[in-house]
């Protein structure tokens, strides 16, 4: 690099550093009172990024990676989930409430991700939650008095309907670890859906999972009838069209099932499309406002889903860190669908999912020559695979 260039990117450098630090400052800022009871705001809130995320940023910049350093702050700047998983009663209500004010006072909507399920994500990469029953619903309970009559969307608890105890061998001989799964889900969507500005939504996996048949059930037994409806796509990157079909076919067999039929005679996502819609055209007489509705997560699934190479792994996890994926559809609650709500960023992208080996013996993740990050641990290398290949493009 000659002088004449780093003279001529040193103020583009300190241009995206302090853009970056006065995001921080302008999150951490305090402000007015948020009002006692806001309508239901139009703009998706945006939380204060990852710690981790802001010093890539600087050190993008400081190395002359303006362009770089840009897209990860694009990155850090598009509105996303805000996480609750474990803490007390007493620190989940405050922290709830610390966001839901500050997105009331900036006219946004939070998106409150719940992930507290005893048996969480099967003991695996996620590990943790609350430790029975009782203490699920006291934390709950603080949830909601976190909420109050504030606007808030929340996505009650991913993969606890789709990963349940009986799936991955924690249940016993009664199904009672199973059963306690549905009562503890339904106990939260009676607890949060009730309150003034509350949306709850469920976990329905999504369509390269379960079949319609299979998670329709499961939603009616965690209480969906309660709720607003359900979500698709949790950390994953099944593709917007895609979805949007298997969001119908669900809703519309639960509008089906609602009214008296079986969940087996629903079609699937692997139906023809044409024999789908005429069923759906003959069963289902509902007005989309009068059906359950769903959000996407569109947080990671620009190129859509990672195929692993033939024969190479034995347990290729491909929703595990995969390589080459990009940033999907920027959030928004104007979806042009009358039954998909918004599209969100849930996951947080640049976020790990775990250290991933892919059937080896690890502990280096065999698609990238080394470990990957912890559980929820900023992923420096893996945030600019998502703005480079961002679909829609992040910066022009």
């Amino acid at each position: 690099m000659t002088a004449r260039t780093a003279g001529a990117l040193r103020p583009l450098a300190l241009t995206a550093a302090a853009a970056a630090l006065a995001a921080t400052a302008l999150a951490a800022a305090p402000a007015e009172a948020a009002p006692a009871h806001p309508a239901r705001p139009a703009a998706l809130y945006t939380p204060p990024a990852n710690p981790d995320a802001q010093r890539q940023i600087l050190d993008l910049a400081r190395h002359g990676k303006i362009k770089d350093a840009a897209g990860v702050l694009a990155m850090t700047l598009t509105p996303q989930a805000v996480w609750y998983g474990d803490g007390t009663p007493e620190e989940v209500r405050a922290s709830v409430r610390r966001t839901v004010a500050d997105a009331a006072r900036r006219h946004a909507l939070p998106v409150l991700a719940l992930y507290n399920i005893p048996g969480r994500d099967c003991a695996q990469y996620s590990a943790g939650g609350a430790a029975d029953t009782p203490q699920y619903e006291a934390w709950i309970d603080a949830v909601r008095a976190g909420i109050g009559n504030l606007p808030a969307t929340v996505v009650l608890e991913p993969d606890s309907l789709s990963l349940l105890p009986s799936d991955c061998g924690q249940d016993d001989a009664q199904g009672s670890r199973t059963a306690a799964r549905y009562t503890e889900i339904h106990y939260a969507v009676d607890a949060l859906e009730p309150l003034a500005g509350t949306k709850v939504y469920l976990d329905a996996g999504h369509s390269g999972w379960h079949s319609v048949n299979d998670i329709v059930p499961r939603l009616a037994a965690g209480g969906v009838a309660d709720a607003t409806g359900f979500f698709l796509n949790i950390s994953n990157y099944r593709s917007d069209g895609e979805l949007a079909w298997y969001g119908k076919l669900v809703s519309s067999c639960l509008s089906y099932v609602s009214a008296g039929g079986a969940a087996a005679d629903c079609p699937n996502q692997w139906w023809p499309v044409n024999d789908a819609q005429a069923w759906i055209d003959a069963h289902v007489h509902a007005a989309p406002s009068a059906m359950k509705h769903f959000v996407t997560d569109t947080s990671r699934n620009g190129q859509g889903p990672w195929t692993a190479p033939a024969g190479v792994y034995s347990d290729p996890q491909d929703w595990c860190n995969p390589p080459g994926r990009g940033l999907g559809a920027r959030p928004t609650l104007d979806t042009g669908d009358p039954l998909a709500d918004a599209r969100l960023w849930v996951k947080v992208p640049g976020e790990s999912d775990g250290q991933c080996t892919r059937g080896t013996a690890g502990p280096d993740d065999p698609e990238r020559g080394y470990p990957d990050p912890a559980a929820g641990a900023w992923f420096p290398q893996q945030a600019l695979e998502l703005v480079h290949n961002a679909d829609p493009r992040l910066l022009p």
